[in-house]
């Protein structure tokens, strides 16, 4: 099977009928799921509080629903018209959503996020579309402009399809030109591909770092229990704000049986 970016742009690709399928598709769904669980967990984001997250590539929102389980803000964008209004602003998504072309950077303003991770979508800015495409310098205004909307300290997590080492050789250092620090997960079969600990099988590895999916199963067990049972009153209001500003009717009014406990019907 021939890989989407060769086929057609993004914006185009992904068209009205390839958008709804790709977001009806019950396997894409999950693997959209875990793929944003593992995100969020090298993310190593406080539990205790909501991030600020960017979502690259949010598409019709199935990563940005996830981040919304988890208790977090978030703002999406997109270069798919198909994507955005036509299948998540149906789907009423929680997140800010922008119609944007990554390649040509982002406009926010510095130190904005908390963290950004982006499913499946660095790999087409690899390509020139056009003629006035230069990939290496499309990937430095990405990544440029990406590194100076984080906060300090502030993590991105990207997973993507690599169509060759050169490609990953390209990603890498084009991203730590710009500041960024970090290093890369191989996956097979779509998974996670741990790295072995150092002096595993008496293989020296010093420079290698082995992630655990413990985490990440421990979050799909149990994801937005915790938060509810912490503050479960302060989320509530949170939500009812946030669907104000948006503009929602018909908002239940706040008081003291906010978020209360019912007692069970007999």
């Amino acid at each position: 099977m021939s890989r989407p970016e060769h086929q057609a742009p993004p914006e185009i690709y992904y068209n009205d009928a390839e958008a709804k399928k790709y977001t009806s598709n019950t396997r894409i769904q999950s693997v959209q799921a875990e793929l944003t669980y593992r995100a969020l967990e090298l993310l190593n984001l406080p539990e205790d509080e909501p991030a600020y997250l960017l979502d690259i590539g949010c598409g019709s929102g199935l990563s940005g629903e996830i981040l919304d389980e988890e208790g977090h803000m978030w703002v999406g964008m997109d270069i798919s018209p198909a994507m955005l209004p036509e299948v998540a602003l149906d789907r009423e998504v929680e997140g800010d959503l922008f119609l944007q072309d990554v390649g040509q950077g982002m406009g926010f303003r510095p130190g904005t996020f908390d963290g950004a991770i982006s499913v499946s979508v660095i790999q087409w800015l690899c390509n020139a579309d056009r003629s006035s495409h230069n990939p290496k310098s499309r990937l430095t205004r990405f990544f440029s402009t990406l590194y100076s909307s984080l906060r300090r300290g502030a993590k991105a997590v990207f997973q993507f399809y690599p169509e060759n080492d050169d490609q990953c050789e390209l990603l890498m250092n084009t991203a730590m030109r710009c500041g960024f620090e970090g290093g890369l997960i191989p996956t097979e079969d779509g998974k996670p591909k741990m790295p072995k600990a150092l002096g595993e099988d008496g293989e020296d590895e010093p420079n290698v770092v082995a992630y655990s999916s413990q985490r990440t199963q421990e979050r799909q067990r149990t994801k937005g229990k915790q938060r509810k049972s912490i503050k479960e009153k302060d989320w509530v209001l949170h939500k009812k704000e946030v669907a104000r500003m948006r503009g929602k009717k018909n908002i239940p009014l706040d008081s003291k049986y906010t978020a209360r406990k019912r007692k069970p019907k007999f």
